[in-house]
């Protein structure tokens, strides 16, 4: 069975700086700062929302990944390391996926939601038609996750485009560089928006953060 050190050797380059090392000098992993204050994406996302999502959330996952890492590398025998592999890759993959989200959005005062000309915008008219084709076709998949789970936009290496895909849970994406990924999960929306995930999904590309989507595609396709 792959261990969860090797499964994290295949993270893409672009994902945020988050260490997984099981090593005797193991440090524990801590809860990112935003680059934003909690309201600062309002009226879209409120600040309830972030300051929820980030402060207990986030910070659940990060407490359950240092406790699977240190019961880990406790274990006696293979036997019990692999019972502690669902923990890891939850909590493992709840930190990795936020630490991405959080650099996925900025206040509309700093750019957020918008795309200007540049090599992203040309890829998603390439491969969806037009810039709106794709946030439609993403909304709809994102929609349909029956769940919790995350809608993606990732680059795929092997054939050198844009795709949409989804991810189960807190599963990170591995087989595509995640370019921006959107959490579906209640506490990502509820408290605003309630069961209408249609209306956060709308909202929410108000606040993409196109410059670090660009970036990160600028990255990937270099590979």
């Amino acid at each position: 069975m792959t261990s969860f050190t090797s499964i994290y050797t295949l993270l893409p380059r672009a994902l945020p700086a988050v260490s997984f090392s099981l090593a005797a000098s193991r440090r524990l992993h801590t809860l990112p700062q935003l680059d934003y204050p909690y309201n600062a994406l309002e009226p879209h996302i409120s600040g309830q929302i972030m300051e929820l999502h980030h402060k207990k959330h986030h910070q659940a996952y990060v407490n359950g990944l240092n406790a699977a890492e240190e019961s880990y590398a406790k274990a006696p025998s293979p036997k019990e390391q692999i019972k502690l592999q669902p923990a890891l890759k939850f909590n493992g993959g709840g930190h990795i996926n936020h630490s991405l989200f959080w650099k996925n959005l900025a206040p509309q005062s700093q750019g957020g939601g918008q795309l200007g000309p540049g090599p992203l915008k040309d890829a998603l008219v390439a491969d969806f038609g037009s810039v709106d084709a794709f946030k439609k076709k993403m909304n709809s998949v994102t929609a349909a996750i029956q769940g919790s789970g995350w809608g993606w936009l990732g680059y795929n290496p092997d054939t050198k485009k844009l795709e949409i895909v989804t991810t189960a849970n807190q599963d990170p994406l591995l087989s595509h560089v995640p370019i921006i990924g959107i959490d579906i999960w209640e506490h990502a929306f509820y408290l605003q928006y309630h069961n209408v995930k249609a209306d956060y999904l709308t909202a929410i590309w108000n606040v993409i953060n196109f410059k670090e989507a660009e970036r990160r595609y600028i990255e990937a396709a270099k590979q």
